[in-house]
């Protein structure tokens, strides 16, 4: 089974359980409902990236469902917490990456511009692109997509704050390839 589309998601969730907050950063996320498997890191040659909306009624309830999946948690109150993915999709007719990346301590932005960062120096990597890993990212992101080598990259990032009575908060960030 090759994917032939991939969305992005993310979600956060509350509760006094730790697994109850984790469903419920999924259901925010709209992949509760499906048994979700693990897997690298690799986008599929020619694998077509959808809006969330396409792609959540092309899933069915119970379906086994391959994601790439960042999570975090914590029960320490205002504590930040973050789960992002980046993605980086080639011009060629060759595979792609998702990063995921799980830190404390980072907003949104910060934390999926590092994974949006990450997926594209893997990708760059592979393709043989000269770049200077100490130089910025918005320079190297300029770099990459000039290179016409790179054609697409992005990132989906949910951040939140501890809950301030100490209940379990959760976030989730996945990329969800669909067959």
């Amino acid at each position: 089974m090759i994917p032939r589309r991939l969305f992005l998601t993310k979600g956060v969730g509350k509760h006094k359980e730790k697994l109850q907050s984790f469903e419920l950063a999924l259901r925010d996320a709209g992949i509760q409902h499906c048994n979700l498997v693990q897997v690298s890191s690799i986008v599929p040659a020619g694998c077509r990236v959808i809006p969330k909306d396409k792609g959540r009624v092309m899933l069915t309830p119970g379906e086994v469902t391959f994601v790439m999946l960042a999570r975090n948690a914590t029960r320490e109150p205002n504590r930040l917490i973050a789960a992002s993915v980046g993605l980086a999709i080639p011009s060629t007719k060759t595979y792609g990456y998702i990063s995921e990346h799980h830190a404390y301590g980072q907003t949104e932005e910060v934390a999926g511009d590092y994974a949006e960062d990450l997926a594209a120096t893997m990708l760059a990597t592979t393709m043989g692109i000269a770049f200077d890993s100490a130089t910025a990212w918005k320079e190297r992101e300029q770099l990459f997509k000039g290179s016409g080598l790179i054609i697409r990259t992005s990132n989906v990032a949910q951040s939140a704050e501890g809950d301030k009575k100490g209940l379990w908060t959760s976030v989730v960030a996945a990329a969800v390839l669909i067959p």
